[in-house]
């Protein structure tokens, strides 16, 4: 276990690798800012709204950024293009999201008091068109979908498990089932997929990141010295590094004095080539 970065983030999240970009990317939530890596280690910090849930790559270059109500677009330049407020409602809030296999951005909301069955998994067509696909969910966290594209793996943290769908750019997610229960009432929160079909999902109330197999067995943990680890990624040249971000959120300033910082592993497990927003 490596600590990359000091304690930057209140509430780091959403992070991604791409070549594209020249390494990671993630986003300091609650401030509304944008994170990125450089090669040196140095971290730059562009603020793009009052949240700043997730963001990923465009296929024709820049971002696709989920702000406080729905996705902002950016060009190569870090310049925005162009807004879709996806709701109105200023007691909901973006949280996490994620490319399917069809460049497809699925992204996932909650209110910001934690109301139950309040929020919504959407999906947003590289034309900017959006659609809800799942109701009445309560904190609308990571998705992923495995190598092959059939399986799409999601969590809505409040359930305590990690769900898994069918999946095709036709009908989109079908049959949801449980894929693994969270032991010892651990509650999942951003996930990734590896090139095995392994599910990494971060446990934000055990400071642990768990590996499900695609049978929904858990073979690995990886323990942080911070309770609060938000979600993980793949990056580096091989994929083979895990990066792992942390909040500082509801911790006193002398409680934990490393959450909010950026960490990593090699576990021996490679990641996938990022999948990109075709829009």
């Amino acid at each position: 276990m490596e600590r990359v970065t000091d304690p930057i983030t209140e509430h780091g999240e959403g992070p991604c690798w791409s070549p594209s970009w020249g390494g990671l990317r993630w986003v300091d939530m609650t401030r509304g800012d944008v994170l990125g890596l450089t090669p040196s280690g140095d971290v730059s910090r562009r603020h793009v709204d009052d949240v700043a849930a997730v963001v990923r790559p465009r296929a024709g270059g820049g971002a696709i950024v989920g702000v406080e109500r729905g996705v902002a677009l950016f060009d190569d330049q870090g310049e925005e293009q162009r807004r879709v407020e996806i709701w109105s409602d200023p007691g909901i809030r973006m949280n996490e999201g994620g490319c399917a296999p069809d460049g497809t951005f699925y992204c996932g909301s909650m209110a910001y008091d934690k109301t139950p069955g309040t929020a919504a998994l959407y999906r947003l067509t590289p034309e900017l068109e959006v659609t809800t696909v799942l109701p009445r969910v309560t904190i609308s966290n990571g998705i992923d979908w495995s190598p092959d594209g059939r399986f799409a793996y999601y969590n809505d943290t409040d359930t305590g498990c990690v769900a898994v769908f069918d999946w095709d750019s036709d009908r989109g997610l079908t049959d949801r089932r449980v894929l693994a229960r969270i032991r010892d009432g651990g509650l999942p929160d951003g996930l990734v997929v590896d090139a095995e079909g392994g599910i990494w999902t971060a446990i934000v109330n055990a400071g642990q990141v768990h590996r499900y197999t695609p049978d929904g067995e858990l073979d690995e943990v990886i323990s942080l010295p911070v309770q609060k680890v938000t979600a993980c990624t793949f990056g580096d040249a091989d994929l083979g590094t895990l990066y792992m971000t942390t909040s500082r959120e509801g911790l006193e300033p002398d409680e934990e004095p490393w959450s909010g910082s950026l960490f990593k592993v090699r576990p021996g497990v490679d990641g996938r080539p990022v999948r990109e927003f075709a829009g």
